[in-house]
């Protein structure tokens, strides 16, 4: 391959990758410096310049003039100019105004002489580095690329294909990249098949030395709530807000709304026609049970609906202060308030903050009594 050959197959990687063209040109005009001492063992300070055009590659020692060796302190110019070298110019690449002039008479302290030392075989040499070069940077771009894509995907839902697993996770295919799906982050019973279509909530995006990772889950409360912003056009315009959302994942979750127009039924609006907004949203749940719940700013009111589905609660607030509150059941309803293994009652006191006692009517009575 020639070097025009070589600008070419450069420019189309360039713009294919969407690389910047001076990124990539003085990442390999460095990495050709460090391969040309390597591989001449040269000590010198040398630097390799890249023709764009023709794609002529040249190699040249320099030297800075200073009127004496520079040991970190400063310079002055004839002009009478303060001049700090960088510390890259060490004592080799100094050279002595002296010196220089016996070559360069009208050199000045401060400018730089470039001699070519271009090997005779550095194309093989620069075409190996302009390859590693190259991976390096579609590398760094496509990275760069996916945390752009991503980078305020973090508490979003997605659809994603589900790619491939192994002991611990799952890999869902979004397009880009690959997420991070742990197996301890589906709903648990639910089982998927390969190839199949997944929605999942991201969890995490950042950044790594092995490039962007992405985890996502099936068990957050925010999936359940991404799912209803999906399926309910009221909560996207504002009409129906949701309050909060409590979830025990493959059990139940309790999702609390309310309306901001009176003339809107929060409730009836979740559950759509015929129940085909709150079917949609429960089919992708694996049978998790959902209980919508009205949120009043009555605390008695709020948590006697968070205690679905019993009904007939009574609230009596204990300590408004403390948040704790007795509600009291009919003794055919105890069971549903509590819950399996306490699960209902501590999602209703999740929900309203509060801490809640249930009691039945005969208990309160028996109590009374003693």
């Amino acid at each position: 391959m020639n070097g025009k050959e070589f600008i070419k197959a450069l420019n189309n990687i360039i713009e294919e990758k969407n690389i910047s063209k001076d990124i990539v040109i003085e990442a390999m005009e460095n990495a050709l410096a460090s391969a040309y001492k390597k591989n001449f063992n040269s000590k010198t300070n040398v630097c390799v310049k890249i023709n764009e055009k023709t794609g002529d590659i040249k190699v040249y020692r320099y030297f800075v003039v200073v009127d004496k060796y520079d040991d970190g302190s400063e310079s002055v110019n004839e002009e009478g100019n303060t001049i700090k070298l960088p510390p890259e110019i060490n004592r080799d690449a100094q050279l002595l105004l002296e010196d220089a002039k016996e070559k360069y008479p009208d050199i000045k302290v401060g400018e730089r002489i470039e001699e070519e030392v271009t090997p005779a075989d550095f194309g093989r040499l620069a075409a190996s580095s302009a390859k590693q070069v190259l991976t390096q940077k579609i590398r760094e771009a496509e990275r760069s690329s996916i945390m752009e894509a991503f980078k305020d995907k973090e508490g979003e839902m997605m659809l994603g294909l589900l790619a491939m697993e192994d002991a611990k996770n799952y890999y869902i295919d979004l397009g880009k990249t690959r997420a991070i799906l742990p197996k301890s982050e589906m709903i648990p019973g639910e089982v998927v098949k390969m190839g199949t279509s997944l929605k999942v909530y991201i969890t995490k995006v950042e950044e790594t030395t092995k490039g962007p990772l992405i985890l996502c889950s099936r068990k957050h409360y925010g999936f359940v709530k991404r799912l209803f912003e999906t399926e309910i056009p009221e909560l996207a315009d504002g009409t129906i807000v949701l309050y909060s959302v409590i979830r025990e994942p493959g059990v139940r979750s309790k999702v609390a709304v309310y309306s901001t127009d009176p003339r809107v039924d929060a409730i009836g609006s979740c559950i759509g026609e015929r129940g085909g907004r709150i079917a949609n949203i429960l089919k992708e749940l694996n049978g998790e049970k959902i209980d919508l719940i009205p949120y009043s700013e009555n605390p008695e009111e709020f948590i006697a609906s968070a205690l679905s589905p019993a009904k007939n609660v009574t609230v009596n607030i204990i300590d408004n202060v403390k948040k704790e509150a007795l509600a009291i059941v009919g003794d055919d309803n105890l069971s549903l308030a509590i819950g399996k293994k306490g699960s209902n009652i501590k999602l209703a006191s999740r929900l309203t903050k509060y801490k809640i006692e249930v009691k039945t009517l005969s208990q309160i009575n028996e109590e009374g009594n003693k």
